[in-house]
């Protein structure tokens, strides 16, 4: 019995298939930019753990370097799963406590909340990953998938920070099927997903749906079926509203650098690999 089942056949995926894809890119990607060796951090949630499984298989373990950062005692269950990812692929790693670090900032600044304190906590882990790229000369990967994303359910210079993010086109409900068929350790799978920045939180308790009618009615929209064809599906009205509003919302976290053209080339660097010659 699968540990996820997938709501429609929509966002079902081939397994086999999107695994050669996405180790195939991984292994690529690292040749091309001439690195042996990648890095991630590993958080105990399913993102993390099949990401990890897709590049062992693309470098092998050794060659993956798994970083275990923990924040207070919210890490405790988060610690326990990533070791089991570390331990089942024989990846080395490394446990930094970003405790001191995070506190020392927030617990210095009036009015910090926990939404804003748990965005301090994925800045400082994304300062340690890219500190320890250069400790490792590895290449960091990022965890995040197509419905945190287009959600943007992720933190600004945080989980996005890293350039090569594999899942990042792949609904959640996709992860969960990807991460049984790689043998992701069932706690891992089976769990409420959780950014574990703050006590008790759930993503889907901050959504107000599961992933799975989210991902459905993300899909559908994408495909661009209209709002009568997904209602079909039992999706209330009010739910669709909900799914809409928040990439609505969220847009701007997904511009990227904007930037005005001032320059004739406009920081068009392929200019510097074209032949030598001057402009008549």
């Amino acid at each position: 019995m699968p540990i996820r089942t997938v709501p429609h056949d929509r966002l079902r995926i081939d397994a086999p298939a999107l695994e050669r894809t996405l180790v195939t890119f991984l292994a690529d990607t690292a040749r091309r930019l001439g690195v042996d060796d990648l890095i991630l951090p590993v958080s105990g949630g399913v993102d993390s753990a099949t990401v990890a499984h897709l590049a062992s298989r693309a470098v092998g373990p050794e060659h993956v370097v798994a970083l275990r950062l923990p924040y207070r005692d919210l890490g405790i269950q988060a610690l326990e799963h990533g070791q089991l990812v570390i331990d089942q692929l024989g990846l080395r790693s490394e446990t930094i406590d970003i405790t001191a670090t995070v506190d020392g900032y927030a617990d210095a600044q009036a009015g910090m909340d926990w939404r804003r304190r748990g965005n301090v906590q994925a800045r400082v882990r994304m300062l340690v990953v890219f500190d320890k790229m250069k400790a490792y000369d590895a290449l960091p990967l990022g965890t995040g998938n197509r419905t945190e994303l287009l959600f943007g359910y992720f933190t600004e210079h945080g989980d996005d920070a890293a350039q090569i993010q594999p899942l990042l086109d792949v609904y959640k409900t996709q992860v969960w099927q990807l991460a049984e068929h790689l043998g992701v350790p069932e706690p891992i799978v089976a769990k409420d997903p959780s950014a574990g920045l703050e006590p008790g939180q759930t993503d889907e308790g901050d959504f107000g749906l599961s992933y799975a009618t989210a991902d459905l009615v993300l899909a559908h929209l994408e495909a661009g079926f209209d709002d009568d064809a997904v209602r079909a599906l039992g999706v209330a009205q009010a739910q669709i509203d909900a799914v809409r509003q928040r990439v609505r919302a969220s847009h701007r976290k997904r511009l990227g650098t904007l930037v005005p053209a001032v320059q004739p080339g406009h920081a068009d660097a392929t200019v510097f690999f074209r032949p030598r010659g001057g402009v008549s």
